[in-house]
């Protein structure tokens, strides 16, 4: 999308507000101090740039993990002006890092499109780090400026000339705020994978330092490629995504979706280059104009009959894969992190797009069309007959005294904020966690073998299925449509496996079940993995566990590795009652990882490639994560 050509200069830095309360409350601003919250702000360093691609300035990013635990975000774009604000009286690149809601993007001469928290990116990043550098290549010179802490601690000087244009930022994040500060090579490749997707023609590149790790990233198909490459472990029923791309009313639209033979549902959606993780009105167009579409479409060629009623929207995307971005110029996002578009304007615009670009395919591609319908008809009648047996088995729960699965071992407690259920593999490990837990608020639930396979199953036989039954029972809330969060009987889901290969399989189907039927469950913060630990450490009477090997080396380190008893869990039931409770159920003790919908959307996508139908994809992921592996059991 253009952006209007004037003269890019300090006057267009806006100032809204001081920085005072960023590193009083840093939650405010980047949501979390957890590892996510450091990751986001490399992402606000990264979207300033994406932001200058998008207008047509800059055509490459580098992002580089140095070996020093810092950063740093380079782009080819404008830069930022050197001269004085008007209103301040100080260099435009320190404002930029200093003043909240200080950027181009409140002016009218900046950006028409931008992503960013609204403008306080860069001043954010700025207070939340330890120390940060800008470089800046600007009207024919170089110029650099460090701050602390969101302090200024040198004044901007130039430092050469520089027939180039561009901007360096690199920080460190403070240890006094966030609870990690190394940074993910894996977590920041697949944002910046996804901003090349949804950038045409921006080459990103990623560099580790420290682990000499490197990767590329330039795409010119747009969505179109990153349906295919979300696609490359599935079974699509048409070759090539269908792709629409159009401009109104200021607003740019790019949709790419394909069908594959799964049985589950992939839409991503992103405003302005952001991912909205929660949709909004651009996805409600979308699904709105899809259902209306096919359904239109199935009446018309009469694969659809008079008698029988509409398909539902969960039958129509049944196995679709879809990305969605729009790019407008004043988008209002729900929370401050951006997780939901609201203008209202954008539903209309997807809508009416998409009904017409989606229609001429149809009518251009009927064997696709055909296909595509009889996909969502069977899809539909499948849903009936589980609805149906679902209102049985309501019925029938309803006449019992009590429908709770005879596995589970409840807990005294009726408070679910309280509650907790523990999903334990196995009978062992179960024995040993009923002995071990606290009555009054713990909650056992054994699941004997691995879960079924719900990306490769249709609903019907997923219900059928009964270690499935038992969680969704004992859980409460019901999954997909009759999904009611008010229900839960526990606010606390824990996954409790072992420490093996087996275990991260059995977690790793959790996962993708919730992910795929209880995804507000996930966002609501509901669900857990428990983290038992790996080794009991023995040296004269002190006994010690370590839940990794770095764990591990930085206790042998600590009390020598002479006259020491190691024993390395292969299983939760090797452990006693008391060990499971000290070491992994006390709420005194224990750690717990909250799951989040990313996290679940990566072990998602990893089954997708382990358990497909597809092998290159499997073999490709063995071979660049084979050494990797530290400790395989067989």
């Amino acid at each position: 999308m253009a952006v209007d050509e004037e003269l890019y200069e300090a006057s267009q830095i806006q100032v809204l507000e001081g920085l005072e309360a960023v590193r009083r409350r840093p939650g405010m601003y980047i949501g979390t101090t957890s590892s996510r919250g450091l990751h986001h702000l490399v992402y606000e360093i990264v979207d300033n740039s994406v932001d200058e691609a998008m207008g047509g300035h800059a055509t490459r990013i580098e992002v580089r993990l140095h070996a020093d635990g810092s950063v740093s975000v380079t782009d080819d774009g404008r830069g930022i002006p050197v001269d004085l604000h008007p209103k301040l009286n100080r260099p435009a690149v320190e404002v930029a890092y200093t003043v909240l809601h200080a950027g181009a993007k409140f002016g009218s001469g900046g950006y028409k499109v931008s992503g960013g928290l609204h403008g306080v990116g860069a001043s954010v990043v700025n207070a939340l780090s330890a120390w940060l550098t800008v470089e800046v290549q600007f009207g024919g010179g170089r110029y650099e400026q460090r701050f602390e802490r969101g302090v200024p601690v040198t004044d901007l000087v130039r430092v050469g000339d520089c027939a180039a244009s561009g901007l360096r930022t690199r920080f460190a994040p403070d240890p006094e705020i966030f609870e990690d500060v190394t940074f993910q090579y894996d977590v920041i490749e697949q944002r910046l994978r996804e901003q090349a997707f949804l950038t045409k023609g921006l080459s990103i590149e990623l560099v580790d330092e420290r682990t000499r790790a490197q990767s590329r990233f330039l795409f010119r198909g747009g969505v179109g490629s990153f349906v295919e490459f979300l696609n490359k472990s599935k079974e699509p029923i048409h070759p090539r995504p269908i792709c629409i791309e159009t401009v109104r009313d200021d607003v740019q639209l790019e949709l790419g979706i394909q069908y594959t033979t799964a049985y589950s549902e992939l839409t991503f959606s992103f405003a302005n280059t952001i991912r909205t993780h929660e949709g909004g009105t651009h996805e409600m167009g979308f699904k709105s104009a899809l259902t209306r579409v096919i359904n239109d479409y199935g009446r018309r060629q009469g694969i659809l009959k008079e008698n029988e009623p509409n398909l539902g929207g969960d039958d129509i995307r049944e196995g679709i894969t879809a990305v969605i971005a729009v790019k407008l110029r004043d988008p209002q996002f729900e929370g401050q992190t951006k997780t939901k578009l609201g203008n209202s304007e954008v539903r209309g615009i997807v809508e009416q797009a998409v009904g017409e670009g989606l229609s001429s395919f149809l009518e251009e591609n009927p064997s696709v069309g055909r296909r595509i319908v009889e996909k969502a008809i069977s899809a539909f009648r499948v849903r009936e007959a589980a609805r149906k047996a679902r209102e049985i088995a309501r019925r029938k729960n309803a006449l019992e005294v009590s429908s709770l699965p005879g596995k589970l071992t409840d807990c005294s407690s009726r408070d679910p904020a309280e509650s907790e259920v523990f999903l334990v593999e196995g009978d062992s490990a179960g024995g040993s966690a009923k002995q071990g837990r606290d009555r009054q608020f713990q909650a056992i639930l054994p699941l004997r073998g691995k879960i079924i396979n719900v990306e490769k199953a249709r609903l019907d036989k997923i219900l059928s299925n009964e270690e499935i039954r038992a969680m969704i029972t004992a859980i409460g809330t019901g999954i997909g449509e009759d999904f009611d969060l008010s229900k839960a009987r526990y606010h606390r889901v824990i996954i409790m496996t072992d420490a093996d290969v087996d275990g991260s399989h059995i977690r790793t189907l959790l996962l993708t079940f919730f992910y795929r039927f209880m995804p507000r469950l996930i966002d609501s913060g509901y669900v857990y993995i428990a983290q038992p630990p790996l080794y009991l450490v023995k040296k004269g009477k002190e006994e010690h566990y370590c839940y990794n090997d770095a764990d591990l080396e930085r206790l042998l380190e600590r009390i020598g590795r002479e006259r020491v008893d190691l024993q390395r869990y292969k299983g939760l039931g090797e452990m006693n009652a008391d060990q499971l409770w000290s070491t992994t159920m006390d709420p005194a003790n224990r750690t717990l990882l909250r799951v989040s919908l990313e996290d679940a959307m990566s072990a998602d996508a990893i089954f997708n490639v382990l358990m497909g139908d597809k092998v290159e994809p499997r073999r490709e992921f063995i071979q660049e994560n084979a050494n990797l592996v530290r400790n395989l059991d067989v």
